[in-house]
């Protein structure tokens, strides 16, 4: 009997399993495009976190299986420290990684110290980096770990200038996460953002990733607006909801804005954009929600 059970009960959590999984869908991508996700992964090891769904150990492989669920080419994550960053880097074969090190980080081994790094994870196959760089979101841009405008943490911009080996297509991928308590600090650092970006032709693309603390409506993404970059979610037509849940996924009910991002300027427009709004086991990959998008490059249609 105690063994007859013991296959029942197996069976149930299998069909469980399969069941919950299958949540994760992926949508067919168009050939040709690109397929990006911003996903703020969440910092790990925070004492509010500990013996919940939250913890990464909990959650990390959640977290990888949504994200390879997508088969995306260009992986912009926020929030990546040590353990995260280890991790990853591990189990996204295949990909390569740029922005975890640098002299801010140097002074440490492991643990938070207030700098969770913007990671760009791209796929080897198919780019060639052709250009890289880190600036601080800062009046003082080219020192790590700057602060400027009562920011709350140093918050950064990495990005990579990559060339599609099949097509010759090269176009420019950053990842940003602006400050989350000071609405000074991330027009401020919306501007330098901004400014930096408009040193390109108007028509050369660039995408920019991430983590606004910010909605639709308000400055940060109005400035962009105003510079000529488009949010994928936006141009589409996607009805707006909230990316940020605390990780009570849908039943978080605070009338939040949707608050991550995939914004484009030049010869780049957006096929298909979705909040990835999948768990497994009843298990969210981070309190955040990530983002989808297919990017086509170029001025053909």
């Amino acid at each position: 009997m105690k063994t007859l059970k013991y296959i029942l009960s197996a069976a149930l959590a299998l069909t469980m399993t399969v069941a919950a999984t299958a949540r994760i869908v992926r949508a067919p991508q168009e050939k040709g495009t690109h397929r990006v996700l911003t996903c703020n992964i969440r910092i790990t090891g925070l004492s509010e976190d500990e013996n919940t769904p939250g913890q990464w150990e909990n959650r990390k492989e959640v977290c990888r299986d949504v994200i390879l669920s997508q088969k995306p080419d260009i992986i912009c994550m926020q929030e990546v420290i040590y353990e995260s960053y280890a991790y990853m880097k591990k189990e996204l074969k295949g990909y390569t990684s740029f922005g975890f090190t640098g002299p801010e980080m140097d002074p440490y081994t492991e643990g938070y110290h207030y700098i969770g790094k913007n990671v760009i994870f791209f796929r080897t196959s198919r780019y060639e980096m052709t250009g890289s760089g880190c600036y601080w979101l800062s009046e003082d841009p080219l020192i790590g770990g700057s602060l400027s405008w009562n920011t709350t943490r140093a918050r950064h911009c990495n990005w990579l200038r990559l060339r599609d080996k099949k097509t010759g297509e090269e176009f420019r991928i950053m990842d940003i996460h602006l400050d989350h308590k000071t609405e000074l600090a991330r027009q401020e650092q919306t501007k330098l953002t901004i400014r930096e970006t408009s040193q390109y032709a108007e028509d050369f693309p660039q995408i920019l990733c991430g983590d606004f603390n910010s909605g639709p409506k308000k400055a940060a993404a109005g400035f962009l607006r105003e510079a000529g970059w488009k949010d994928a979610y936006e141009t589409l037509g996607i009805p707006e909801r909230n990316s940020f849940h605390g990780f009570k996924g849908e039943n978080y009910k605070k009338p939040k804005p949707r608050i991550d991002f995939i914004f484009m300027r030049g010869a780049v427009q957006p096929v298909y954009c979705k909040m990835l709004t999948d768990t497994v086991n009843g298990i969210l990959p981070s309190d955040h929600y990530f983002i989808v998008a297919d990017l086509k490059i170029g001025n053909n249609d």
